[in-house]
């Protein structure tokens, strides 16, 4: 039992090794043609989409199952479904709105919103690692904290008390009108 476990036959390994450099490059085919947009972190679908392209890859290159050209199949449907997605969302902002998650403000001014640290579902704990993550060094550099669509934390910190915020960097950030009223 534990042989079965651990032995393979030089067939099976010349087929995963074949697999795997036919699947690589069509991989990289269908990312050239969908474009590099596939493989970002710019909103939940572009996870999923990083995700299922690993699992497909792994399943095709070391089980039967899917056959090969199921896996390319399939990988081709996921490229040109991520492809349509990102157009659509391009073209309607009903479509973005959706598919994309609504980025959050976390801080405002030195200010921990704590509402919204509930909604992003994070602890003061995790902000405090990705205020180290950025250097900053003390809350009143801090000018703004945002949780973006993606899951990470953007940061923006000054040491000068005369920088200003661009009101249209911050379009869409639930919470950011806090930003540019008087404190």
């Amino acid at each position: 039992m534990f042989e079965k476990w651990i032995s393979i036959s030089t067939t099976q390994l010349a087929m995963i090794l074949l697999s795997s450099v036919i699947v690589y490059a069509a991989i990289l085919i269908y990312t050239r043609i969908a474009g590099l947009r596939s493989f970002s972190k710019m909103s939940a679908a572009d996870f999923a989409m990083t995700i299922a392209v690993g699992s497909l890859f792994g399943a095709t290159v070391s089980a039967p199952n899917p056959t090969l050209l199921a896996g390319l199949f399939a990988l081709l449907c996921l490229f040109a479904a991520q492809w349509a997605l990102a157009n659509a969302r391009r073209k309607s902002k009903l479509v973005s709105k959706l598919v994309d998650n609504e980025p959050l403000l976390l801080m405002n001014h030195g200010e921990i919103i704590e509402k919204n640290l509930e909604l992003a579902n994070m602890t003061e704990s995790d902000l405090f690692g990705k205020l180290r993550e950025a250097n900053a060094l003390n809350f009143t550099q801090v000018k703004a904290v945002v949780f973006e669509t993606t899951g990470d934390v953007s940061v923006l910190h000054s040491t000068s008390d005369d920088v200003a915020l661009e009101k249209r960097i911050f379009e869409g950030v639930v919470g950011a009108e806090r930003l540019f009223t008087d404190r």
